[in-house]
């Protein structure tokens, strides 16, 4: 009964398991999910690179194949002179030929590779970019490749169309690329000059090298073509003005090696591509033979997976190792970072709900964000100033919560503008602006005569008596405290820059009932607060500009710097 049950279940395992392996043969081992890392290997001098478990090689002709395999490589067939299957745009092959070229291909390519579904990469679609109406040749050029494509897959074969330019989406060329797409896969080259790159850094070049290749996936998305059926091809040539190393020295060529298959692979990942190939490791010219090529591809694999390779080893000391500076690394819950801070969804969330406008208040924390990081504030001035606000406002933390309400903020979003205010406070106290002009102060008089004024005295300097302990609070920028005290006594008041001690010697008044000659000092004062305030913001909307480029955001998606008034949605929040 044991031996039976034994036989019984071996039985159920070949059943269950037998498929999946001979899968796994007839497809060369390649598999069917996922994103394919596939790196031209054939014909490459120093094919040992790739010649190792975790490489899937794009190689041809029946030598290279099964030495690579022999070392752990899977293998795909690279087919190097597609023109040659189906004519040009200019001179189309007739179709019975291409039928034959493609049936030829796949027996040549499944012999290779010894498998009976190989993936075939075929280099290059012509044309790409041409727009309708297609000229006749043209159009039986795209019936050709369309009758290639469509006859290796029906063999059992994955065909993989590579893409050298922009393609061309309107009309019925759209509807082409849709039915492409059913039959094979597209691969949008993507070439740069390694020197743009690297004098942009590892900050902007990063996101410099994710935006191309998230546009050129868009090209294809956005016409409908699933993007499983999509991926991009890295340049790693070496001939001067086409992209790839473009003469750069060493070390900048290696870094931004680094840094494009660091981009590769966050694209990869955010969008869920197929397949991310490499190219130029060949020598086909007097400009493609650089004996640095060896160094380049060692750092890629690396970057890919340092069990690949021992990149920093052959790159030198000065190879900058880190893999994540200038990638899309987030503490939980962060929408960006900036050197080091963290600007967090819940606080973008909590201003849309004040602003209404969820850029706005992206803008505004971003805002906050560089701020800070010229003048951090505590908590407990934060805290202290909170207090503040409510004692002389409100009276009670529930009239000061019902207020929050009614402007939608939360007390946590009421802080964070507390806290920008003192900021700004600190910050402005370090600027100097020039005195106003004579017609200045007689308009400011004129303009704001029936604002109220009060002549008081304190125990030290404060800012609304422009550093003075003596002389006429305005209402426009004094603590509102001061219009309700009896005179002549000592007070203690809260601001939210501190508590002040103060001596009311004069009832309220209007601004216009006291002689210019004795209120200008006040008014000068308020004037130049005015343009603090101006200055402030000048500078803040340039370091945002500055900074904007070093911040990182999830999906590159940056916020647009701008001065956001918080205190004009939460007026009982400025600071006295």
């Amino acid at each position: 009964m044991r031996r039976l049950l034994v036989i019984a279940l071996a039985a159920c395992a070949a059943i269950g398991f037998a498929p999946n392996r001979a899968d796994a043969a007839q497809t060369c081992g390649i598999p069917d999910r996922g994103t394919l890392w596939i790196d031209f290997a054939g014909t490459v001098q120093y094919w040992q690179l790739f010649a190792k478990p975790g490489i899937i090689a794009a190689t041809s002709n029946f030598i290279y194949p099964e030495l690579l395999k022999s070392f752990g490589s899977k293998t795909i067939y690279w087919d190097m002179h597609f023109v040659r299957r189906v004519g040009t745009p200019l001179q189309p092959f007739d179709p019975s030929i291409v039928i034959d070229r493609a049936n030829r291909m796949y027996d040549v390519a499944s012999m290779s590779l010894g498998c009976s579904k190989p993936m075939i990469a075929e280099n290059e679609l012509n044309g790409a970019n041409l727009i309708t109406p297609w000229s006749a040749t043209n159009a039986q050029y795209r019936r050709n490749v369309m009758i290639f494509v469509q006859t290796l897959a029906a063999r059992g074969a994955h065909p993989v169309l590579l893409v050298p330019s922009e393609p061309y989406m309107g009309d019925v060329a759209g509807d082409w690329w849709r039915e492409l797409a059913k039959y094979a896969d597209i691969v949008r080259e993507s070439y740069f000059s390694a020197p743009r790159i690297g004098r942009m850094g590892p900050f902007a070049g990063s996101r410099a090298l994710r935006d191309i290749f998230r546009r050129r996936i868009a090209s294809f998305t956005d016409a409908g073509i699933p993007v499983r059926k999509l991926g991009i091809m890295l340049g790693f040539h070496t001939t001067p003005g086409l992209g790839g190393r473009d003469r750069a020295p060493l070390g900048q060529w290696l870094e931004v090696t680094k840094l494009q298959t660091l981009a590769a692979k966050q694209v990869a990942k955010e969008v869920g591509l197929r397949s991310v190939w490499s190219w130029g490791w060949g020598v086909w010219s007097v400009a493609e033979d650089d004996p640095d090529k060896p160094l380049a591809a060692c750092v890629y694999l690396w970057t890919r997976n340092p069990k690949l390779c021992n990149g920093p080893k052959v790159a030198g000391k000065k190879f900058n190792t880190s893999r994540t500076e200038g990638q899309l690394v987030f503490p939980g819950g962060a929408r960006c970072t900036l050197a080091g801070k963290r600007i967090d969804t819940s606080d973008i969330r909590a201003l849309t709900s004040v602003t209404g406008d969820p850029n706005v208040a992206f803008t505004a924390v971003f805002a906050r964000a560089v701020a800070s990081l010229s003048a951090p504030v505590k908590p407990d001035r934060i805290a202290a100033a909170e207090k503040a606000v409510v004692g002389s406002r409100f009276g009670s933390f529930a009239g000061y919560r019902a207020a929050l309400a009614r402007a939608h903020a939360s007390p946590a979003a009421a802080r964070g503008v507390i806290a920008d205010e003192l900021r700004r406070a600190l910050i402005e106290q370090h600027m100097r602006v020039p005195g106003p002009s004579g017609d200045d102060v007689q308009s400011f008089y004129e303009t704001y005569a029936e604002t109220n004024v009060r002549h008081v005295r304190t125990k030290s300097g404060v800012p609304w008596l422009g550093g003075r302990k003596d002389g006429f609070a305005l209402a426009s920028n004094a603590p509102p405290q001061l219009f309700s005290l009896p005179a002549g006594r000592w007070v203690t008041i809260r601001t939210m820059l501190g508590p002040v001690q103060v001596q009311a010697l004069e009832p309220v008044v209007p601004l216009g009932a006291v002689p210019l000659s004795v209120a200008r000092a006040a008014v000068v004062g308020a004037l130049k607060s005015m343009a603090r305030d101006r200055r402030y913001e000048a500078w803040l909307l340039a370091r945002q500009r500055a900074e904007v480029e070093q911040a990182l955001c999830r999906k590159d998606e940056l916020p647009t710097p701008g001065i956001v008034p918080l205190t004009d949605f939460l007026p009982f929040l400025a600071v006295d």
